[in-house]
């Protein structure tokens, strides 16, 4: 099986290196990533410069870009052979609810949603995982995504991926299939002026997660709900993000306008 890992932390973070070391007994892994960290950038390519791959180890290469840009070069003629599985991670810090519209994890992971087996977006979530104090939660989670693959991926339709979200806790309470949460409003921006004059502003956290249980899931909890209660989330994401149930109604509707 040839795997591709991406992410955007940057190539040389700690949670890929992980990765790569831990999936490499179930064949050949080829790691694809952005030279420099690239977090927030979702499922954005670079289309007004070149993009400049490197090879920088056997099977190691960084790119002058963002995280789909790498899964996308390696899927369309940087490599002369195909993929099995694109597994993008692990992130350093959760990315649940809201967070998939920004996360260039997940953005890694959606290029990949055209593989015969569903492409895997993998974070771990913790309190010190972003200043990288617990290498040892990278490796721990990392064989969890081993297992995980080496058992058979779940079948899913075309066009989906895995949201995965590992808490860095001693010890897993087990693995939970959850649905994508809320979050509660962004927090306010900050203002500051630099030292020489200039106005400038740092964008708000994240904010906080909403109890928002869904109709016809009673035993289906968030992906906020597993990680806090120390359950790796599963949660399965698809590209089309039409609204099926209001579909029909607001079709009548605009007919009855014209």
């Amino acid at each position: 099986m040839n795997i591709l890992i991406a992410n955007d932390d940057g190539v040389f973070a700690p949670g890929i290196q992980a990765l790569a070391n831990a999936l490499r007994p179930l064949g050949r892994v080829v790691v694809v990533a952005p030279e420099a960290e690239r977090s927030g950038f979702s499922s954005a390519l670079t289309l007004d410069r070149p993009l400049r791959p490197i090879q920088i180890a056997p099977d190691m290469w960084a790119v002058n870009g963002t995280p789909a840009d790498c899964v996308y070069l390696s899927m369309n003629g940087l490599f002369d052979f195909e993929f099995d599985l694109v597994v993008s991670g692990i992130n350093s810090g959760a990315n649940l609810g809201d967070d998939v519209l920004y996360s260039g994890t997940v953005g890694a992971a959606l290029e990949g949603r055209l593989m015969k087996q569903p492409a895997i977006a993998v974070s771990l979530a913790g309190p010190n995982v972003r200043s990288y104090e617990t290498p040892e939660g990278f490796a721990a989670a990392a064989s969890w995504v081993h297992d995980f693959i080496a058992a058979g991926l779940p079948a899913l339709p075309a066009r989906h991926i895995l949201n995965i979200n590992i808490p860095d806790v001693a010890e897993l309470q087990g693995a939970k299939i959850t649905y994508q949460g809320r979050r509660r409003q962004s927090k306010p921006i900050t203002s500051h002026v630099d030292p020489r004059g200039r106005q400038v502003y740092w964008i708000g956290l994240s904010g906080e997660a909403v109890a928002d249980p869904k109709k016809g899931l009673t035993e289906i909890e968030s992906d906020f709900f597993a990680v806090a209660n120390g359950y790796v989330s599963i949660t399965p994401i698809q590209m089309d993000a039409t609204n099926y149930e209001i579909l029909n109604n607001l079709h009548i509707q605009f007919s009855k306008k014209a």
